[in-house]
C-alpha cells in the first residue's frame, strides 16, 4: 500500500468515531441508560471483531504478546469511561475540548519516546486544528458554559487515554495480522468497560433486545472499525501524524448533527468544520515530498 492508503485508513478511523454521538443521542431519546448503550456498543463490537478474526489470517501468538495486547486496548475502554464522567459535570461542547487535546499530547509523546520532533507544517496544523475544534465545538456560540475541576480532570484523562490508545495501536504487533491484533486491544476495552462500568441493564432480556440495534452500529463504527483501521494505518505513519488524521471525528460530528437530528449549526461552526479539515491537509502536505527527498537521498548514496 502506498503512503497515501493509511493516511485515508486512520483518517477514515477517526470519521467512525464521529458518526457515534449521533445515534448515541438517538438510543439514549429511546429510553437506554448509559450502561447499556455502552456495554451493548462493546460487547457486540467484539463479538463481531472476533467473528471476523476467524475467517481471517492469523498468527500465533505467545503469552507475553497476547498481554501485551489485551493491556494496549485497556486505554480504548478508558477513553469511554473517561469521556462519560466529564460529560456528568460539563457541557458537551466543552468536554470535546478536553478530549481534543489529544491532538498537540500526541505529538509530545512522539517526541519524547520516538525522539521525533514535530516539524513546521505539524505544530501550525496542530495550531489549526486547536482553534478550529474550539470553534467546531459551538463554544462561541454558547455563553456561560459551566467549568468544573471534575469535568476538566475527566476530560484531560480521556484526552490522556485516547493518544495512548493511538501510540499503542502503532507501535504495539506490528507484526501481529490487524484484524488478530484489533481483537484482542477491543477485548482489553471491553474488559475494562465492564470492570468499571458494569452494564448490568444488558441481564434483562427484553432491554438487551431493544438495545441490540443501536448496540450493533455502535460497535461496528465504534468498536471494530476504528481499532481495525488504526492497526493497519498507524505503524506506517506514527502517532503524531495520526493524531492529526483522527480530528476527522469534529466536522463528521457537527455535519451529522445537522443532517439527522436536526440540530442548528452555527456560522462559527461550520468555519471551526472547514478549519479542522484544512488543519489536516496542512499536516499531510509535506509528508510525500519528505518520503520522496528521503529516497532521492538513499539512491544519490547507492550511486
Amino acid at each position: 500500500m502506498k503512503t497515501w492508503h493509511y493516511v485515508l485508513l486512520v483518517f477514515l478511523g477517526g470519521c467512525c468515531y464521529g458518526v457515534l454521538s449521533t445515534f448515541v443521542k438517538l438510543a439514549y431519546s429511546a429510553g437506554f441508560t448509559v450502561s447499556a448503550v455502552t456495554g451493548s456498543q462493546y460487547l457486540l463490537g467484539t463479538l463481531l471483531i472476533w467473528i471476523v478474526a476467524l475467517f481471517t489470517k492469523k498468527k500465533k501468538l505467545t503469552s507475553k504478546q497476547i498481554v501485551t495486547l489485551l493491556c494496549s486496548g485497556i486505554p480504548f475502554g478508558l477513553t469511554g469511561v473517561f469521556y462519560y464522567h466529564s460529560l456528568e459535570t460539563l457541557d458537551a461542547s466543552l468536554a470535546i475540548i478536553f478530549l481534543f487535546q489529544f491532538v498537540w499530547i500526541g505529538s509530545l509523546i512522539e517526541w519524547i519516546f520516538l525522539k521525533k520532533a514535530p516539524s513546521k507544517p505539524k505544530l501550525i496544523s496542530i495550531a489549526i486544528l486547536v482553534v478550529g475544534s474550539i470553534l467546531a465545538a459551538g463554544v462561541m456560540t454558547k455563553g456561560g458554559a459551566t467549568l468544573t475541576w471534575q469535568g476538566a480532570i475527566w476530560g484531560a484523562l480521556s484526552a490522556v487515554t485516547y493518544t495512548l490508545f493511538i501510540f499503542f495501536s502503532s507501535s504495539v504487533g506490528k507484526d501481529i495480522p490487524p484484524v488478530q491484533k484489533s481483537a484482542f486491544l477491543t477485548t482489553g476495552g471491553v474488559l475494562m468497560i465492564f470492570l468499571v462500568l458494569p452494564p448490568t441493564d444488558l441481564f434483562q432480556l427484553p432491554v438487551l433486545m431493544g438495545v441490540a440495534p443501536y448496540g450493533l452500529y455502535l460497535g461496528f463504527f465504534g468498536v471494530v472499525l476504528p481499532p481495525l483501521l488504526f492497526s493497519i494505518g498507524m505503524p506506517h505513519i506514527g502517532p503524531g501524524l495520526g493524531t492529526i488524521l483522527t480530528t476527522s471525528e469534529l466536522p463528521v460530528v457537527v455535519i451529522l448533527s445537522s443532517l439527522v437530528l436536526g440540530e442548528q449549526v452555527s456560522m462559527w461552526q461550520w468555519i471551526g468544520v472547514v478549519l479542522i479539515l484544512g488543519g489536516i491537509m496542512v499536516g499531510n502536505l509535506k509528508m510525500p515530498n519528505r518520503k520522496m527527498k528521503s529516497n532521492v537521498h538513499l539512491e544519490s548514496r547507492s550511486a
